[in-house]
């Protein structure tokens, strides 16, 4: 139980590092690209505006991907399934907290699997919040 609890730990913090990181990094193009469009006048729903949004989408969908995939090589080295492409399956279902069960996953290793369902959870809502917020301000700078 404990090396579950330890090696979940050290995924949290990792996973929160990288979004952190990653959060960062899109808040800056979104201000660069805002500076860009009000010394322009390009209005929001502009072609260009509805491709920053897309992009912004894009590139929380990378974030996340990348802390499944984090996840994902945690199970495989753990040997906790057989295949990689289970693996991302299972941690994909599992950070969305999809969830539908821990079969094949090997029983000493749920504990990362619940833990990664809590981290999931928050860091899909933490892009939420970001979202709108950046959503919101689009809105109000018109």
């Amino acid at each position: 139980m404990l090396s579950e609890l330890l090696i979940g730990t050290g995924m949290i913090l990792l996973t929160v590092l990288t979004h952190g990181v990653g959060i960062f990094l899109l808040g800056r193009w979104l201000r660069i690209e805002a500076r860009e469009e009000a010394a322009e006048d390009i209005h929001p729903m502009s072609a260009r505006g509805i491709a920053v949004t897309l992009g912004l989408v894009l590139g929380l969908f990378l974030l996340h991907g990348i802390e499944i995939f984090s996840y994902a090589v945690v199970y495989r080295v753990l040997d906790a399934l057989p295949t990689f492409d289970q693996a991302i399956y299972f941690s994909t279902i599992t950070y969305s907290t999809t969830g539908y069960n821990s079969e094949g996953l090997a029983t000493h290793w749920e504990m990362i699997a619940a833990i990664e369902g809590l981290n999931g959870f928050l860091l899909l809502g933490w892009s939420t919040a970001f979202f709108v917020t950046v959503i919101a301000r689009m809105g109000r700078g018109r």
